[in-house]
């Protein structure tokens, strides 16, 4: 264990832009890739990182979160000096809510002070990507800087949705922008820029005394990317921690992704899917740890009437059965049940849906728990005629909770389409 590290895991945000999935959990919360949830990830990497004196700060709709971190992860032992620890908002220097992100550990800076850390880890709870952190902390101290980013290469064209920064030969930081319009490119790399990924290391000392001037200043936003590294880069030395090229324990896949949007999320999640998953989810030393639930184990069986099911590139999580249905190029969470004659396709169903007999899903997120009835079919054209779900930019249709017999009466009829058709090609698109 890392014992002079103290981590903070920032899981505040309200999450609008991943709405409705954010409605009544936070954005760490919204369940990936199954079984998953999205701070596992980076609870994930602490634990083989060997960190373990967590805090994870939430604000919003905090409820979900709080019970996962409960059945989850309460595999660290107190008597050893190890925690992971929710702190929620307790007004210690005024009366408002955590304002930023800065302003979240500056609400709880006598945590810091108390906490006999000599250096403080900072990560956000909403990113899919592993990490070995120790390499990160080695190479902070190594390089005796205040703070350390870590960073990855990004496409110049692609870069202007990131908080940039610029290096010199040694990979110390001389300038950052925000989300800038045309973004410094990598020194030997004219058409890479370099991002920051949102993954901070300080000096424990650096950390207090700048957010405690941070706090003074009227004009600032308190937050990390706008107010903290600016300023930081002009006053102290910070250095970039290039990810995916280190030589930390976990194999260096590169993944990383902000799934802070619909279409971001949806991608991600179907990135699993791919012949070669961009992301490793099964080195043996470095897996990816959640809450499990007793479920019995997941069964594909025929309908009732004989029709054999079929499934095709997908991932079926514990407690799912597959009876006489489809499935191609989709995710089923526990406990997910697809009925005889019912077809999904290229679908992320959370935790306990069913889908009726006869019903087609395509291209959906949907909801915990909803009953989609048997017959209807969910796809872009259907539902953008009824005006009933959230579709996101890229056509992405979220089926929300509450969701039951409105698609009676509002979606079509799937004797209206061809589906052997319709799963040829499904098909065909996985064997090429």
């Amino acid at each position: 264990m890392t014992e002079d590290v103290l981590t903070l895991i920032l899981a505040g945000g309200v999450g609008s832009r991943l709405s409705p999935l954010t409605s009544h959990r936070a954005k760490p919360a919204v369940p990936f890739g199954g079984q998953y949830r999205i701070i596992d990830f980076a609870l994930s990497n602490c634990l083989h990182s060997g960190l373990r004196r967590i805090l994870v700060l939430p604000q919003y709709k905090s409820h979900s979160l709080n019970k996962h971190l409960r059945d989850g992860w309460s595999v660290f032992n107190p008597s050893l000096g190890e925690y992971i620890t929710p702190i929620p908002p307790q007004m210690r220097t005024d009366d408002s809510w955590y304002q930023g992100t800065a302003d979240a550990i500056y609400q709880n800076l006598f945590l810091l002070e108390r906490s006999g850390a000599k250096y403080v880890v900072v990560l956000s709870g909403d990113h899919i990507y592993r990490m070995d952190y120790a390499e990160l902390i080695n190479v902070h101290k190594f390089m005796e800087a205040d703070a350390t980013v870590a960073c990855m290469a990004v496409d110049r064209k692609l870069a202007s949705s990131f908080g940039v920064v610029e290096v010199d030969n040694q990979l110390r930081i001389v300038d950052f922008e925000e989300k800038p319009a045309s973004p410094q490119p990598m020194p030997d790399h004219p058409d890479k820029a370099m991002a920051s990924m949102g993954v901070y290391v300080f000096s424990i000392d650096i950390l207090i005394d700048t957010l405690r001037n941070d706090s003074t200043k009227a004009d600032s936003t308190r937050d990390f990317g706008c107010d903290i590294l600016p300023r930081l880069i002009k006053e102290k030395d910070v250095v970039a921690y290039q990810f995916g090229t280190a030589n930390g324990r976990v194999s260096t896949d590169g993944y990383w992704r902000d799934v802070g949007t619909l279409d971001s999320y949806y991608d991600a999640n179907m990135d699993l899917l791919r012949p070669l998953p961009p992301i490793d989810l099964y080195q043996p030393d470095w897996m990816i740890r959640t809450a499990i639930t007793q479920n019995p184990p997941a069964r594909t069986v025929s309908g009732p009437t004989g029709i054999e099911p079929r499934l095709i590139n997908s991932i079926i999580s514990p407690g799912a059965i597959v009876a006489g249905g489809i499935v191609v190029n989709s995710i089923l969470s526990p406990n997910v049940r697809v009925d005889e004659g019912a077809h999904v396709f290229d679908s992320v169903l959370f935790d306990g849906v069913s889908v009726g007999t006869g019903a087609r899903v395509s291209r959906c997120i949907v909801e915990k728990g909803v009953k989609i009835p048997p017959g209807i079919i969910l796809d872009y054209d259907s539902v953008a005629e009824s005006g009933d779900c959230v579709i996101s930019d890229n056509g992405v249709i979220v089926i929300p909770q509450g969701y039951c017999e409105w698609g009676r009466h509002s979606a079509r009829s799937s004797e209206e389409s061809d589906d052997s058709e319709s799963l040829a090609l499904h098909a065909a698109s996985f064997s090429s």
